[in-house]
């Protein structure tokens, strides 16, 4: 899968959505931000709970999206690889699959533009 061109895919249905349910939209934006601010636990460490709950409820998108925040918060890929044993422990053989998921997708955020310049 190309996790780019799948999460530029997925922005543009939210996008549609958003244009017909702004407020509810707003809502989640609100709570989104609320949720991840930097507290008793850093923004980093509630995006590794987002990505284990985005495996083990099997959300391809929320797995990109939290993955790509993993990245832009410094994750390195063997602290992505200590979550997903987690995540594999807590819900077996169809949280190892998405495990897979989510380190593919950390290797293609993480990996350099075409350019040469940091994703």
């Amino acid at each position: 899968m190309d996790w780019h061109k799948f999460l530029e895919e997925t922005d543009a249905r939210i996008g549609a959505f958003h244009s017909k349910a702004p407020e509810t939209m707003k809502g989640f934006a609100t709570m989104g931000r609320a949720a991840k601010r930097n507290g008793v636990l850093d923004e980093k460490t509630k995006e590794f709970v987002a990505l284990g709950i985005a495996i083990a409820s099997r959300c391809d998108s929320c797995i990109g999206y939290h993955v790509r925040s993993l990245v832009r918060l410094g994750c390195t890929r063997p602290e992505l690889i200590e979550v997903l044993e987690v995540a594999s422990y807590m819900g077996a053989g169809p949280s190892i699959t998405y495990g897979a998921k989510a380190l593919e997708a950390f290797d293609q955020f993480s990996a350099p533009k075409p350019d040469g310049t940091p994703e």
